[in-house]
């Protein structure tokens, strides 16, 4: 699916999920707000209080070592907001998660297959983890549920209010830490098994053979010369059978350059542009990775599409990993009503009163707000004029 596509995609599912929603809002108990969409739910609550129940203490202390994790994350992406001012307008870092779109000048580019499946698991994960919390502290669920912001897709525990504003706050500190720490352990878990397939699963099972393209960036000299899935064998006459020594040549690339790339599919020449990202270097606008060859050996047993799923495997729990540390990460950022700015205000309360926090936590959130806002709209909307351009 090209970018295009994918986002006739969104448009065709945005109106569909609307036009259901309001068409069966009735029988199907969904509740409409502005642009969000919601479906309360009573079920799933006793597996939650039976997870809480039975491990207790665990999660307690679990959640008391948590605590200091996500300040030290939201310390970091703080760290990572403002490092990122100077370049705010010339290669924004923020990003929207729009599986299967690719725009120019995009960082990266998710898959729709792989994403989906990522999300899936942040949302479930993360509202588990608030709500096992929850329960662990003798906080009642009022709620479970599925969300729609527009075409985005949610889940919530909706836990009782009153409850938690007179529980201690430690309690507190636990219960709103507990959705992002819970995706940083799944994120931990999932590079624990990429760095396990990469380093014994594959190695045995595949050897490198040059570097394949992976994606052709919309709007890019390549587009209409390269294609997904060549296999490129030098440039400029430098070989690519080693990786490091292709990104190399790729980096040293002038802008107005004509670059020779020879593939599997024959010979191409290209004519370098200015990097969207980078004014100074030039730019073909391709993705590409080591492109990996099953062994003989492996071949004769297992024969050549088998072996494959070890590199599926490997993709599918490299996502879960990415997409649940991003999320978890920016969760943390101390911004109300995230996570992060949540347990900031708890913290400030020790020393401060409701009075003094309201000011200094409002000046930070909309003070990083404006950052995230800045880097998303200018780094999507000058994607989309370089893809209609």
């Amino acid at each position: 699916m090209d970018t295009l596509q994918a986002l006739q995609f969104y448009a065709i599912l945005f109106v569909v999920i609307w036009a259901v929603a309001f068409l069966l809002k009735d029988k199907l108990k969904i509740e409409i707000h502005g642009p969000l969409l919601m479906r309360k739910t009573t079920r799933m609550r006793g597996l939650i209080d039976r997870i809480a129940q039975r491990h207790k203490r665990f999660w307690k202390w679990t959640m008391n070592i948590g605590i200091f994790v996500a300040f030290f994350f939201m310390i970091v992406m703080v760290y990572f907001l403002l490092n990122s001012l100077p370049s705010l307008f010339t290669a924004p870092q923020a990003s929207l998660i729009l599986p299967g779109v690719d725009l120019p000048g995009s960082q990266i580019k998710f898959p729709l297959g792989y994403t989906i499946l990522a999300l899936i698991t942040v949302m479930i994960v993360h509202e588990f983890g608030h709500g096992i919390l929850a329960r662990v502290e003798g906080i009642s669920i009022k709620s479970i549920g599925v969300l729609m912001l527009a075409i985005l897709p949610g889940a919530f525990v909706e836990p009782d209010e009153e409850q938690i504003k007179k529980s201690k706050r430690s309690s507190k500190l636990r219960i709103y830490a507990a959705g992002s720490v819970f995706n940083l352990m799944l994120a931990a878990l999932a590079f624990i098994v990429v760095i396990g397939i990469s380093s014994f699963a594959i190695p045995a099972t595949f050897h490198d053979e040059g570097v394949k393209i992976d994606s052709v960036v919309p709007g890019s000299p390549a587009v209409g010369v390269l294609k997904e899935g060549m296999v490129l064998e030098s440039v400029n006459g430098v070989s690519t059978s080693n990786f490091t020594n292709y990104q190399k040549e790729l980096s040293s690339i002038k802008i107005g350059e004509t670059v020779t790339l020879v593939t599997d599919q024959g010979v191409f020449q290209i004519k370098t542009e200015k990097n969207p990202n980078n004014s100074t270097r030039g730019y073909i606008g391709i993705r590409s990775a080591v492109n990996m060859e099953i062994n003989e050996n492996v071949a004769n047993v297992y024969g050549n599409q088998l072996p494959w799923a070890w590199v599926y495997l490997k993709d599918i729990f490299w996502w879960i990993f990415l997409i649940n540390f991003a999320v978890g990460t920016f969760n943390l950022l101390p911004v109300k009503p995230l996570d992060g700015g949540l347990m900031l205000e708890e913290v400030l309360k020790y020393k401060l009163s409701d009075k003094q926090i309201k000011p200094i936590i409002n000046t930070i959130s909309v003070f990083l707000i404006l950052i995230i806002a800045v880097s998303v709209i200018w780094g999507t909307g000058r994607g989309l004029l370089l893809l209609f351009s």
